[in-house]
């Protein structure tokens, strides 16, 4: 079983962070039960899903601690910290699960960023869609950037629609010009 596994210095301090941190969770909904007041449940919601941001990075530089540590370990110990890490995002994702059951109840305003995968595959896939007042500046900040990028990217291909219809018009009129011109001439 993965729990059974010694785990290296580096892994253990970094499963013990975890442990650490899913405890805060647990409590934190908990207490998030007990609070009438929707501000304060906003506020802490939004510590709780900070708190979960910090586990998906550790659980993140746990797998890269794994991929280093891969090459001296046998297989089977690989297989278990592989087990082990599915089912820290398996713990991580049933408090995001809470997270937006709650968020929901309360009615927060949702934002849709981030369309690309993750490296975690579906295991992060609900991190698309964020509560923008849980995002930080600098993640509203490059959210705005890109899309103002992508505004002005179709304003620009506007533009050269237009100037081609109106290089098309223009060629238009000096062939109607012309062919009136013509029509003239044969008339007379």
């Amino acid at each position: 079983m993965a729990s059974d596994i010694n785990l290296s210095p580096a892994l253990g301090d970094i499963d013990g962070q975890l442990r650490d941190h899913f405890r805060a969770l647990s409590n934190g909904f908990q207490k998030l039960d007990k609070i009438k007041d929707p501000n304060r449940q906003n506020k802490q919601l939004e510590e709780l899903t900070g708190k979960m941001r910090e586990c998906k990075r550790l659980i993140k530089e746990f797998d890269r601690e794994i991929k280093e540590e891969e090459s001296g370990n046998p297989p089977e110990i690989n297989k278990q910290l592989n087990e082990k890490k599915q089912s820290l995002i398996k713990e991580l994702n049933s408090y995001v699960a809470l997270r937006k059951t709650y968020a929901s109840s309360l009615g927060n305003k949702r934002v849709d960023l981030f369309e690309g995968g993750t490296t975690g595959g579906e295991a992060f896939a609900e991190e698309n869609v964020r509560v923008a007042s849980s995002m930080t500046n600098q993640e509203l900040v490059e959210g705005g950037t890109k899309m103002m990028d992508e505004t002005d990217q179709t304003i620009e291909r506007s533009k050269k629609a237009i100037e081609d219809t109106v290089n098309v018009g223009a060629q238009t009129a000096v062939t109607l010009k012309s062919q009136s011109k013509w029509a003239g001439l044969s008339m007379n």
